[in-house]
């Protein structure tokens, strides 16, 4: 079966970090109850990898972080394209996504991040 990929990159605050965790983990739960197989939010650990001399762009230069910014690498894995329009339908039709609803303000800047849809082209499992 093809998978397909949401990915995001994305900088947020050191100190926002917990509202992130928290607001993160509200959302994985929302996606995975609307059908989608897998959520992941990791934390920037190894920013600065040694790449053998090979030229890279790191995460931070693509998430345009500052000193006190953290990377947050993100995904959500589903059947196919097909099933993560559907999916992400039915998430953002839920009360829980009313922007009335939120009683903070997003614990990141929405222009930083970086997102887009990814089809499988490899795949390995255990």
């Amino acid at each position: 079966m093809e998978r397909y990929v949401d990915g995001f990159v994305l900088a947020v605050p050191e100190e926002k970090l917990d509202a992130y965790r928290d607001m993160a983990s509200e959302a994985g739960e929302l996606w995975i109850d609307h059908g989608a197989l897998e959520y992941f939010e990791g934390v920037g650990d190894d920013m600065e990898p040694d790449m053998g001399g090979m030229a890279v762009r790191t995460f931070p230069e693509l998430a345009d972080t500052g000193e006190d910014d953290a990377v947050v690498f993100s995904f959500i894995v589903f059947e196919s394209r097909e099933h993560r329009d559907e999916v992400n339908a039915k998430v953002m039709d839920d009360p829980a996504m009313d922007p009335d609803a939120f009683d903070e303000e997003m614990p990141f800047d929405s222009e930083r991040m970086a997102y887009g849809g990814f089809r499988s082209i490899v795949g390995h499992e255990r």
